[in-house]
């Protein structure tokens, strides 16, 4: 199949979907090898980010792709919404979120333990906002729910996949203790001494 009638397709198929698309799907309605798809796909979003005229671009999201609003125009999108409804996130969601995102999947006690609180208002908030889902059960006793981001996670980071996350920094111990200090504590606690 021609390039250009390809790329027409698959344009068709994005923007009627309306949000994201697999590889595979597109590979299945177009009649087209992955890896044709993936060059096809590059070319295309070149084009669309080259192009100053265009308002559109088109974005990976892991494994999809999708038509969205170049970032500089989206000022003029939201305006012709007549309701301003935006959403923030409170300190509790950030951390939530962020415990989310670098633990994925993690069940509702584990995101309280690290957060040492309750986090049901702002896991449940997430949730309702569309940037953390159910991604499972834990094969434990319980069955405890697992969660994990979203796609929407991705586009309203501007992340292509989990791997763009930034590095997270551990802090050093401020002081360590020698082996020896360590062993008579513990034998202390355990009542060797």
């Amino acid at each position: 199949m021609e390039i250009n009638k390809l790329q027409g397709i698959i344009e068709s198929i994005l923007f009627a979907a309306g949000e994201s698309v697999s590889l595979n799907r597109l590979a299945e309605l177009t009649d087209t090898d992955k890896h044709t798809l993936t060059e096809v796909m590059k070319i295309m979003a070149q084009n669309y980010d080259a192009d100053d005229t265009r308002g559109i671009t088109l974005i990976q999201l892991e494994d999809s792709y999708q038509l969205c609003t170049k970032n500089e125009l989206y000022g003029y999108v939201q305006a012709m919404n007549e309701k301003r409804t935006r959403q923030t996130l409170s300190n509790a969601g950030l951390e939530v979120l962020s415990i989310v995102a670098y633990n994925q999947p993690v069940t509702r006690a584990t995101l309280e333990f690290i957060r040492g609180v309750n986090s049901d208002g702002a896991l449940n908030r997430l949730i309702e906002m569309g940037l953390v889902d159910e991604a499972g059960r834990l094969d434990a006793p319980g069955k405890p729910i697992l969660y994990a981001t979203t796609e929407e996670f991705l586009r309203v980071f501007s992340l292509s996949s989990l791997s763009e996350l930034p590095e997270v920094e551990t802090p050093a111990p401020e002081q360590e203790q020698s082996e020896d200090d360590e062993q008579d504590y513990t034998q202390e606690n355990m009542g060797i001494l």
